[in-house]
Formats: structure tokens, sequence, C-alpha cells
């Protein structure tokens, strides 16, 4: 199928073919029939994909300082990585469209194939023949629904939830600063709810079609001789209720001009990208205004439980979330008490979308709402795509499952580039990764089904999904007889880790968990110093904080930072010490989210080796990240960030400082696939593996018993 995408870096836009997408639980795949331009965000968005990389720079300062720092801890070969994948990748565009259902996956109730729908959400409603959406950021249309009007699904939303935020009623007056796509439907909305509404913007053109078309009982441009006081006899001398400002700007006029048209202790809300940095007087204090902020379709957006896991709200505890919001609107346009069609100004063919954002972009003509159109008769094929003529097998012959930052960054590009080591296919949950993947690091292909990636020319598959699809990857790919490598954690069910060591057992196959660090030059001669009497180790992580709501945190999805990332450190020590463990206990700073990222962690090892692991969420990121120290013999050691190792013993320190950090990712994809080659096993043992996550899943049980130790 083909979608429509765009580079960062050079600002190339191409309709490409892509893989089907994939259907996954709770999601529905739909065919397009339309979609919609949005001139503000994606024209924003093509325009600076056009600038150079100054001009880039320039529109995202926040994005360079991560790059510095980056750049600070990492060194310039991983900043260069980081940055190049964002530059180069294809970006899919587009977040409004409607269609029909075509497929239904699991555990989807309210779909059905043949289903007309419209769709929202960027990265999922893109400029595309086929579509994947969970079912929460898509909504049933009526049989003899208009699927063109009814593509502004996303805007219509939008718009609909600022209205909800100025919370008027019946005969109350707003004033829409902005009357671009946004700020018209929010009108229109309003008009609908029998709200006197007053539209102002800098274009007379805007103006005026939204006179032409009564969308607005008082239109005005904004320099109009005394638009103040229009505004204010317009509405008795009260001034307006509510404000929204559905304008983009970096101006500071809308703001003010909205605290002095609204009445006194009315509501200003932002609907559009503008800065909120008013003046205090005269208006905003005196009048003790209200500024509130509408989040994009309503509540729901950016909830992973109720977008990704398709969990809803309870309708009498909140009534109008986003899909709500989306039902309405598309309720005001099959009753007919709004008419949007006059907004479509101009439509393309899906194959000419380049025209259609070239208009956009060089604004060499008026227009309002853009539509593209697609050519519904044409078959969708599932079939792998050809990124490459190769056709040869050797002896390590390798499909990746999943391709995200991490494994474009450290995986990929240190696959050892050897007569004997054949890239294969490349499978991911969206098509354009795919096969940029497959492309830039020449892989024979790209595909939609899972059965492509482990048919009988692939013999050794790489993970690198998300956490909760680790396990079952892991034990499909043994159950095909593969060698696999995964990202680290091995899996997050206890009962996936039974079922993943009788598969092992069975096939025979070389299984590997990234565990990485243990493979850094600097632990090589750390391990070479202390030797192999028993020891004490502290390894302490500056772990940093993230948000509750981050898909790592989740414990479905991420399994949380202890099975998530703490998996690594217990990793480390066990390789030190050369024993497994066999106790453990832990106790978790109590905090209000409950998400145990702040932890002591004592293990107990066969050789009668100890170690202390502290993961630390509460401190400052100024602080080295990681430090281990090591105790064993009459010998010490110290290792910083994987940057400096100092030895202590007799005589003065040995100290080896990197000029950049090294985790050993480079070296632990070589050791695997040399492995492979010599002798088909995997440089860390099996038995290790099975040990180091059985001990994750043990700290989470010490915690709950209340730092008790437990067997392993």
């Amino acid at each position: 199928m083909h979608q429509l995408t765009q580079k960062l870096g050079s600002g190339d836009m191409v309709i490409q073919e892509v893989p089907y997408p994939q259907v996954g639980k709770g999601m529905v795949i739909v065919k397009n029939h339309y979609s919609i331009i949005s001139a503000g965000t994606e024209g924003s968005t093509v325009v600076a994909a056009r600038k150079s990389l100054i001009g880039k720079a320039k529109e995202r300062p926040q994005q360079v300082k991560q790059v510095i720092d980056t750049l600070k801890k990492q060194g310039p070969v991983q900043t260069y990585r980081a940055v190049m994948k964002k530059l180069d990748a294809y970006s899919p565009l587009g977040y409004s469209c409607a269609g029909e259902v075509i497929e239904v996956g699991e555990g989807v109730t309210e779909f059905e194939v043949g289903d007309k729908v419209a769709c929202a959400g960027a990265g999922y409603a893109n400029h595309a023949e086929v579509v994947a959406v969970p079912v929460n950021l898509c909504v049933k249309l009526e049989h003899e629904a208009n699927l063109k009007d009814a593509a502004y699904n996303t805007l219509g939303a939008i718009s609909m939830q600022g209205v909800r935020q100025a919370d008027l009623r019946l005969g109350e007056s707003c004033v829409v600063i902005g009357l671009g796509l946004l700020g018209h439907l929010a009108a229109l909305i309003l008009k609908a709810s029998g709200v006197t509404v007053i539209g102002i913007d800098v274009s007379e053109a805007a103006v005026k079609q939204a006179v032409d078309h009564n969308v607005v009982d008082l239109g005005l441009t904004r320099n109009a001789a005394g638009v103040e006081e229009q505004i204010l006899n317009a509405t008795k001398g009260h001034g307006a209720d509510a404000v929204i400002i559905a304008a983009a700007t970096s101006s500071l006029d809308p703001i003010n001009f909205a605290g002095a048209i609204a009445r006194k202790k009315g509501k200003v809300v932002v609907l559009g990208a503008v800065p909120t940095g008013f003046d205090r007087d005269p208006y905003w204090y005196r009048k003790e205004l209200e500024l509130k902020m509408a989040c994009s379709y309503g509540p729901g957006r950016y909830d992973l439980t109720y977008e990704e896991k398709g969990i809803d709200y309870p309708l009498p505890y909140v009534r109008w979330t986003e899909k709500r919001n989306m039902e309405a609107f598309q309720n005001l346009l099959t009753t007919k008490r709004i008419d949007i069609g006059y907004l479509t100004t101009h439509e393309f063919e899906f194959d000419k979308a380049k025209a259609a954002f070239d208009l956009v972009v060089s604004k060499s003509e008026p227009f309002t709402g853009i539509s593209l159109k697609y050519d519904t008769s044409k078959a969708i094929s599932k079939a792998k795509i050809t990124t490459s003529d190769a056709t040869k097998l050797g002896k390590v012959n390798i499909s990746f499952i999943g391709a995200g930052s991490y494994a474009q960054g450290n995986l990929l590009p240190n696959i050892p580039e050897a007569s004997e080591v054949t890239r294969v296919g490349v499978l991911t949950n969206t098509g354009t990764t795919s096969k940029r993947v497959a492309e830039k690091f020449k892989f024979q292909f790209c595909a939609t089904e899972e059965a492509d990636v482990l048919d009988e020319n692939t013999n050794t598959v790489f993970v690198a999904t998300r956490h909760d699809s680790h396990g079952p990857y892991v034990l499909k790919s043994l159950q095909a007889n593969k060698h696999v490598f995964v990202e680290k954690p091995l899996c997050l069910l206890e009962s996936e880790l039974d079922a993943i060591i009788e598969a092992q057992s069975v096939a025979n196959k070389a299984v590997m968990v990234g565990f990485n660090r243990r493979f850094s030059p600097l632990t090589t001669k750390l391990k070479k110093t202390v030797g192999t009497n028993p020891m004490t180790m502290i390894y302490r992580i500056n772990a940093g904080a993230i948000p509750k709501d981050t898909w790592i945190q989740d414990a479905e999805i991420g399994g949380g930072r202890i099975l998530g990332e703490v998996c690594h450190f217990i990793d480390y020590l066990t390789y030190l010490n050369g024993s497994l463990p066999t106790k453990v206990s832990a106790s978790a700073l109590p905090d209000a989210n409950q998400l145990n990222d702040t932890l002591n962690i004592l293990i107990q090892f066969e050789n009668g080796s100890s170690g202390v692991i502290g993961y630390y969420a509460n401190g400052s990121k100024a602080m080295t990240k990681e430090y281990v120290e090591v105790f064993s013999a009459g010998t010490s050691a110290t290792l910083s960030d994987f940057k400096e190792l100092k030895i202590y013993g007799k005589g003065k320190p040995k100290k080896t400082k990197l000029l950049n950090q090294n985790k050993g990712q480079k070296e632990m994809v070589t050791a695997f696939v040399n492995g492979l080659l010599e002798d088909g096993q995997a440089p860390i043992s099996f038995e290790e593996i099975v040990a180091v996550t059985k001990t994750s899943f043990k700290v989470l049980e010490s915690i709950k018993r209340g730092g008790e130790q437990v067997d392993i």
C-alpha cells in the first residue's frame, strides 16, 4: 500500500510503497476514502522540514539542547546516529481521515468489516491508502455519511473541545479569534448551540467567508476601526462571556486582545498555538479573567491507557472524552445542524498530494480545507516489499522484529559486515519504519506478516519491540527453530519465562538478551582485575524520574522500571562475580504513584559474593548516572559512567579514561553474531539469562513482602 512521507532532514516528500499495517489488539484497519490536510499543524511541519539545519535548530531549541546533552554523555558517534535517525526517517503526515473498516483486531467488538468510520490521531490517521487505528480514536458513521466531510473528524473534535472548555450557555456570547479551520469549526459549533458568535481574523478573506456562510453574527478584521467598541456594543456593553483563541502566532496580541474584549470574570480558552504571557494590567487582573487550555480532542488525549489500550472513562464521570467529542461532531454533520461542505476549497487525488502541500506552503492561492481523495477500487496487498536485489543466504541470516530508536542507534549499525552474515527481513508496527530500516541497513525486504520473517530463510531473529511483546516473540522464534536476540527484558511474566525455558530446551537454539554493559571494554578490564574471589559490589544508578504515564512505567506494556531496566544491573553484578544469584531482598522508597523506581536491592550469590543495587529516580540529572564499586581480596575499583575506571591496590591507583562513553553495544552484537558463526552459542549462557530474569521477578516479590529476603 502507498503512504505519504517526508524526511525531516531534506524535506523530501514522497508517496511510497510501504508494508500493510499490522492489526494489533484493540485496533481496526481502515481503507481511506478521504483525508484532510491541516494547513496549520502539518503546514508548519512541512515548512520546518524544508528549512536548512540551522533553520531547524532555531525552531527547535529544546531539541538542540538534548543533542548537546547527548554529545556530552555519549560522545559524537551515538549523538550522530541519534540525530541522523531523526533526520533520515520517513515521517508520516496526516491525522484526520475517513473510510471503511477492512479488518478488525483482537478484542474489537464495536466495529466490523464494512463499517464507515472517521479516524483521528497523528501516527494513526495518516495520509495513506490504509491505516491502523485504535478503537478510541475511531468512530462509526451512519451508512449515508458524507466521507469527505467526515474526514474533518480530528479538526472537528479539537474545535469541539475548545467550545466545551468555554462552557457557554444558550444566549451567551463568544468571540473566536482566528477563523482558520479550527476557529471556523468552533464558530459553527457555537452557532449551532445558540451562542452569539463574533469572529475576528487578520485576514479579510477569512472574515468574509465566515460572514457569507452565516457562521458568525458579527465578523471583524483585527485592525478594523473601533474593533473593541464594536464588540462591546454587540455584547450590550458587557464584553464577551468567553473568548476562544484559535490563532497560531508568536505574538502576544491575541491573549492581550482577549483580555480587553472579555467581560469581567469571563473565560479565555486557548485552542491555537499562542503564547500566554499576557499583561496583568489593565484587563486580566481587574476583570479576574479565567484562562483555560483546550487539550487537543479532549479527555483521553495522551493517555496511554485510553488511546492504546482502549479503556474508556465511565460516561457518568467523564461525559465528554475525545471519542465522544468526535461522535458529537459527526452527529452535527449527519443531522445537518452544521454544513462544512464549502470548507473544502481544494481536492487533490492522493497521488497529487505533494502538489497539495506545495499549495499549503506557498499560499499561491486562497484555500481553507484541502482534501485528499483515494482510489478505493485499488487492490491492497499484504505481500512483503523487496528492498534489495540480494537473495543469497549465509550461515547467520538475520531478521528484525521491531526497529525503533535503540535498534537503529545500537543494534543495526553494529551487525558485522561479513560474507556469512545476511540481512533478510524487517517487520515493525509502522510501514514507514520498516521500509526505511530495510533500505538503510540493506535488508532484502520489509514485511507485514510475521510468517515472512520467521520462514526458512531466517535463522536468527532480533526482537526490539516494546517490552510486553518480548516474551511472545522470543517464544514464537524458538518455536520456529530460530536463534533469538531480544532487547531487555526477556519477558514480563513468569509464565512466559517458563514457556521460554521449555521451548529453548526443545529447540536448543541460542537465546541472548541485550545485556550490553558486561561487554564494555572497561568492564572487561575490571573483571580481569578483581578476579574470581568472593567480592562485594555496589552499583548506584542515578536513573532520573520518568512520568507515570510513560509506556515503560505501565505494568502491562513496559513492565515498570524494575523489569524493564534494573535487570541490566542484576546481570552486571552476576557477570562480575562469576556466579548466579541465590537470594534477594529489596525495599522501595514510598511514592504517591507506587512506581517502585527508587529502591535498594541486596543480592546474595552462589560463591558468597554480595551486591547492592541502588536504583534512584529521585536525584539530580547533573550527577553521574552510573557508578560501580567493587571490593575483592585487597583490590578495590570504581567505574564511572563507563568512561573512567580506577583500580586501587598496591601503590598508586591506576586510571583508565575513555574519550567517549562505551556501554558495550557494539561488542555485544559482534560477540553474539560471532558466537553463532563459530559454534551456534550465545556469549551469555541461557542459565544466567534465566537466573537474572527470575531475580528481577523476585525483586518485585520482596518489595511486596516488605523487604523480606526471597530465594531465587
